[in-house]
């Protein structure tokens, strides 16, 4: 993973956000706010993103070319694992419980969490990640 890649915060909330996270998980989700950044230059027709906060939680938008779903990186309600949210009324969380069902632990058809002292699974987040950026861009039946 290149950090280097990542921008500075613009939004001094979302880095706010970031700061309050306790250093166990604050880590983990920085290099995920790496990997959504890497991820979105990579893909094709993703464009630049909006990161912002919704629901008090840095979120990732493709604003300027509308070619995916919001995704917000948090944590999960008892605060010891890491996640990644999708909107909940995307097919999302199904798409990545159906290629990670020993991956990940899922929230619902809302999130999909990781633990924060291990390794990251940047493969795996990647693709994910991917997935949310282009979703509206894919047919309905995948």
């Amino acid at each position: 993973m290149n950090m280097r890649a990542t921008p500075p915060f613009k939004d001094k909330g979302v880095e706010a956000a970031f700061g309050a996270f306790p250093v166990k998980l604050r880590r983990p989700l920085l290099k995920l706010r790496a990997l959504v950044f890497e991820t979105a230059a990579a893909t094709e027709g993703v464009g630049p993103l909006e990161e912002c906060l919704k629901w008090g939680q840095p979120s990732y938008l493709t604003s300027k070319t509308k070619s995916g779903s919001t995704i917000r990186l948090g944590t999960s309600k008892d605060g010891q694992t890491c996640a990644l949210y999708v909107h909940c009324q995307t097919r999302l969380a199904e798409m990545f419980r159906t290629y990670y069902p020993d991956i990940f632990t899922f929230e619902g058809n809302r999130a999909l969490h990781f633990k924060p002292d291990e390794a990251l699974p940047e493969d795996e987040l990647r693709h994910c990640i991917q997935l949310a950026l282009t979703y509206k861009k894919r047919p309905l039946k995948q």
